[in-house]
């Protein structure tokens, strides 16, 4: 029986670290050595850390890239590593790098470059237009990257009809979002069974900036169907031993594909091969654990999400503690939540900001939950230094009735004490809105949007609550307070406030949100969809007045396809209607 034995590293580089990332590279190397694996595949770009941006732009970083792959290779042996990083080769490519005997036998040239969403590659790279097939001793396999594999008659369909792969390998780095994971499992059971090809696909794991990878490795056999998947959101080394006589099986079965081998000769694709170093062991392997195939709770793919994109963004930036407003609100109390599953309690500073207008149930509540979640709180009280800026300000404003100025004051003070505490202790400051809020406005810039991370950013209103009962039901006690929970949303910056005097209800306003910014309907297919008119006519409008505002809120974790960073370019100034 012919086998490979395959590696699949599921890890977290850093972008950037090229050093710190080529010795993350070598521990899994040494890892999978140590399994006799014969072939050890890393993520797409995982040399530089995805995406690298601009730092594609300066030729230093391509070159050091490239001398570091060079001083990684030299201490590869004994194992064939299959690397992404990126190529200078006459122009620069988004590469991967088969690697043996202390050397780089060959390179894997991107085809494929994604250019929406949150994706930029034809600024950068070249596409390549090679398709190599790599004979690992009896074994034959194709490598491609990322969007490659999403294109049904591209690079995987012509290294196994045209090559005679029998195992296509997939480096990828492709950021999480809600109900993706599904939509590409089924993508990669058709590229399996359609190419009778054993299908590995690696993704990255790990938070840059605004996005999050879910890792969620997977190998599908020439059936389609799935032997194994990575950890969810978290590092993980797959070791899956391949039955290769499986495939000629397979093939030898299905008259569909017997009949497509006999017209490749008319395809134009070439298909370079090239001969790399072939399995190594001679003796029984050590055995290895099957990997899982599991299912997440929609809410726990999204709470866990939510906690590495801010873990990674905190700790990949140089801190080690954050600090928080805690209002006694829902979207505090949930990021805190967040922030400590991320981080330990030991590094999570509460603070607590009542004005005038605070009520003490508010107090109360977000006194419970720093109890709850142990974490220590400081109270800094603003009635004073909101007193003294009326005071100064009484000249200017004379006898003008107050308003939204006055409100605004509140947050901004607010605003300033956190930052105060982030300069003196070297605390990140959270900001806690969530993405009801700042698609209409409904924030404060300067006050509430104050701040280095926001952690809730493309989390909707309702889809707080949701996570807020999660949390509670996690832990299988109370910890968000349900009188948090249950309140009516308010502000409390005038008596008697609720978010609903200013903004449509949240279940109403969720629905408007999702299809105006998520999906780009107009007012009259919203209001065909059963949505008031007045309040959609109300959204649209706040929403459209405070694209100013989202250019300048601080970076948070993306969860859905359409969210309010990179995904959603408007122009400031704009009188589209």
């Amino acid at each position: 029986m012919r086998t490979l034995r395959l590696a699949l590293s599921q890890i977290n580089p850093t972008v950037g670290d090229l050093k710190g990332n080529a010795a993350l590279i070598l521990k899994y190397v040494e890892r999978a050595l140590a399994l006799q694996a014969d072939l050890v595949v890393f993520p797409e770009l995982v040399l530089c850390g995805y995406p690298p941006e601009d730092l594609l732009l300066r030729p230093s970083f391509v070159q050091k890239n490239s001398q570091v792959l060079g001083e990684l290779a030299q201490k590869i042996r004994g194992i064939s590593a299959l690397i992404g990083f990126v190529d200078q080769t006459g122009d620069v490519y988004n590469a991967c790098a088969l690697v043996a005997e202390g050397k780089v036998i060959d390179i894997y040239r991107k085809i494929h470059l994604p250019n929406y969403g949150v994706f930029d590659e034809k600024r950068y790279f070249q596409a390549g237009k090679e398709y190599p097939v790599y004979e690992l001793g009896e074994t034959r396999v194709g490598v491609n990257i990322c969007e490659d594999i999403w294109f049904p008659e591209g690079p995987a369909r012509i290294q196994s009809l045209v090559g005679e792969a029998e195992v296509v390998i997939n480096i990828s780095s492709s950021p999480f979002e809600v109900g993706k994971l599904d939509y590409r499992r089924k993508m990669l059971s058709a590229r399996a069974a359609d190419n009778q090809v054993y299908l590995a696909y690696l993704n990255l794991v790990g938070g840059q900036d605004e996005l999050v990878f879910d890792g969620q490795a997977m190998v599908l056999d020439p059936s389609g169907r799935l032997l194994g998947e990575g950890e969810a959101f978290r590092e993980d080394l797959l070791v899956f031993d391949l039955d290769l006589d499986q495939v000629f099986h397979q093939r030898l079965h299905n008259p569909r594909w017997r009949e497509m081998q006999g017209a490749r000769e008319g395809r134009p694709e070439k298909v370079k091969k090239v001969r790399a170093a072939g399995p190594r062991a001679t003796g029984p392997r050590p055995p290895v654990a099957s990997p899982r195939v599991g299912e997440l709770d929609p809410r726990e793919e999204i709470y866990r999400a939510l906690a590495l994109g801010t873990r990674d963004y905190v700790r990949k930036n140089g801190f080690s503690k954050v600090t928080l407003g805690l209002s006694g609100g829902v979207d505090s109390a949930l990021t805190a939540a967040i922030a400590v599953e991320a981080l330990g309690s030991e590094n999570v500073f509460g603070i607590l900001m009542p004005s005038v207008y605070t009520a003490r149930e508010s107090v109360e509540g977000a006194e419970a939950l720093a109890r709850n979640l142990s974490i220590r709180t400081f109270t800094l009280p603003i009635s004073r230094i909101f007193q003294v800026f009326q005071d100064e300000l009484k000249p200017v404003f004379r006898d003008l009735p107050a308003d939204l100025t006055e409100e605004n004051l509140q947050a901004r003070i607010r605003g300033n004490l956190l930052m105060a505490l982030s300069n003196k202790f070297n605390w990140l400051v959270l900001t806690t809105g969530n993405k009801s809020e700042y698609s209409v406005g409904y924030s404060t810039l300067y006050g509430d949007m104050a701040g280095g991370f926001a952690v809730i950013k493309d989390i909707s209103k309702t889809l707080v609550w949701q996570l807020s009962e999660y949390v509670n039901e996690r832990a299988g006690r109370e910890i968000i307070p349900r009188l948090i929970i249950t309140r009516p949303p308010t502000a409390e910056l005038r008596h008697n406030q609720k978010d609903e005097d200013s903004i449509p209800p949240y279940r109403v306003l969720d629905k408007i949100i999702k299809g105006y910014l998520e999906e780009d309907k107009d007012l009259e297919e919203l209001v065909g969809a059963g949505l008031p008119r007045e309040m959609v006519e109300q959204a649209i409008r706040l929403s459209d007045r405070s694209e100013y505002k989202r250019r300048q809120a601080a970076p948070g974790v993306k969860i859905t396809p359409r969210a309010l960073g990179k995904d959603r370019r408007m122009p400031l100034t704009n009188r589209f209607d």
